[in-house]
């Protein structure tokens, strides 16, 4: 029998991982990917196993990285079902020639808090270098790419579905940098935890920023591979003068849009240090938004961004969301005293979210019910100022993507009157997205 040469063996992975069951290709390997109808992975439900591409693509001695010079862009949750990370594996295959690997937020190996990274080093168990990413704009990706050597770049970091994640944006600057130097850029997808339903509003141009660089919406239902596709369909012509030359996604199979991270399967490796659980994905759209306010996000608990309280806030405002009746989720009176960032050392009084059904739970719809009776019951409720940004100095409007939440909340506004006020831009950007969506 005649030997594979490495890129038939890589077309061969590709054309596998990217066929659907009515046998319509969704990406090509071998040329620039175009956009194509949704067509479902593998067959798989709730309660199966999922594959994520990573897996699959070791599975074929990693063909489709076969004879070129790779930049991995990953961190701890890039690893395999035998939860060792992909560069180790790649590394001690032998058939992966890793030009360098480059960290985002919280850095490859995830010692850095949020907000840090861990500079650029030699990593000790591989000896390949490590470039910090994080932060980096596109002509410094571009700079590490060029001195790298890079010819192409493989992005593997698990998402949690949030446009104010900064990985996504890690991934966009890189994809930028690609169009610059000519790269192929490589996915090795994984399931967006909280599921495909799209839902908030929609990032503005005037409050883009590191925690929202283009136009999506707060929870984007989508899969990395398929905002990749986006970004390359909708963004790069505009942004980067061009498209990628060539984009590859492997597939994850087994995974469908309502299968969310708890019917994976798959163990749950923390994108961050405050992501412990599926369930801190499932609130994060929606209580994140407290970063833009007064009150503990739950940073320095055990239980971020499900306990929410401050100093000021007492037992009325639990009773208040109770009363308020918000599908798939409760709350409890709760007290807690922060190790670090806002009032650590302090007890805090306020609410532990506590998601009952999955299914029901609207994470954003819960976070704004949360801001309108949280405004509405104390008088020292603010929203943060960051004296470093003076034209836009409200974090909230850069989470939510304007100053409408704001000014609506300020105003009075109802939680229903907020929802419907990002009904019409939400039902365009759902119908946007639907040519480059993968899974069924």
């Amino acid at each position: 029998m005649v030997a594979e040469g490495p890129r038939i063996a890589r077309r061969r992975l590709l054309a596998a991982a990217t066929i659907g069951a009515a046998g319509a290709p969704v990406l090509a390997g071998a040329a620039r990917a175009e956009p194509g109808p949704i067509a479902p992975p593998p067959a798989g439900d709730r309660g199966r196993p999922v594959t994520p591409g990573a897996d699959r693509a070791a599975a074929d001695d990693w063909s489709v990285l076969s004879g070129e010079r790779v930049g991995v862009i990953t961190n701890p949750t890039g690893v395999l079902r035998n939860l060792r990370n992909i560069v180790d594996e790649m590394h001690e295959s032998g058939s992966v020639s890793i030009a360098g690997v480059f960290g985002p937020e919280h850095g490859f190996r995830g010692t850095a808090q949020a907000g840090g990274s861990e500079g650029t080093f030699v990593d000790e168990r591989t000896g390949l270098t490590v470039y910090d990413a994080y932060g980096a704009n596109v002509a410094k990706m571009r700079e590490l790419f060029t001195t790298a050597g890079v010819e192409t770049v493989v992005f593997d970091i698990q998402d949690v579905g949030a446009r104010f994640y900064t990985y996504i944006w890690t991934m966009w600057t890189a994809m930028q940098a690609a169009v610059a130097t000519g790269t192929r850029f490589v996915v090795l997808d994984r399931p967006n935890p909280v599921g495909g339903v799209a839902r908030g509003p929609m990032m503005t141009a005037a409050y883009t920023s590191g925690v929202g660089a283009r136009e999506i919406v707060q929870q984007h239902g989508m899969s990395v591979g398929e905002l990749a596709r986006f970004f390359d369909g909708e963004f790069l012509e505009e942004h980067a003068g061009g498209r990628l030359a060539q984009l590859d996604v492997v597939e994850v199979s087994g995974w469908r849009r309502t299968t969310l991270y708890a019917d994976t399967g798959l163990d749950f490796i923390l994108p961050s240090p405050n992501m412990p659980t599926p369930d801190t994905a499932l609130a994060y759209p929606g209580t994140c938004m407290f970063e833009g306010t007064n009150l503990s996000e739950g940073r320095g608990t055990t239980k971020p961004f499900e306990l929410i309280g401050a100093p000021f806030v007492d037992h009325r405002w639990a009773a208040a969301l109770e009363e308020a009746g918000l599908p798939g989720v409760t709350f409890r009176e709760a007290y807690f005293n922060p190790s670090v960032n806002k009032f650590a050392g302090q007890v805090c009084g306020g609410v532990q979210v506590t998601i009952q059904d999955r299914d029901r739970f609207d994470p954003i719809r819960t976070g704004v019910e949360m801001l309108v009776t949280a405004t509405s019951l104390y008088p020292d409720f603010a929203w943060r100022q960051d004296s470093w940004d003076t034209a836009r100095p409200f974090w909230i409007d850069k989470l939510t993507g304007s100053t409408r939440l704001r000014t609506q909340i300020d105003a009075g506004a109802t939680g229903d009157e907020i929802e419907a006020a990002w009904a019409d831009e939400l039902a365009e950007f759902d119908a946007r997205r639907r040519p480059y969506l993968i899974y069924r």
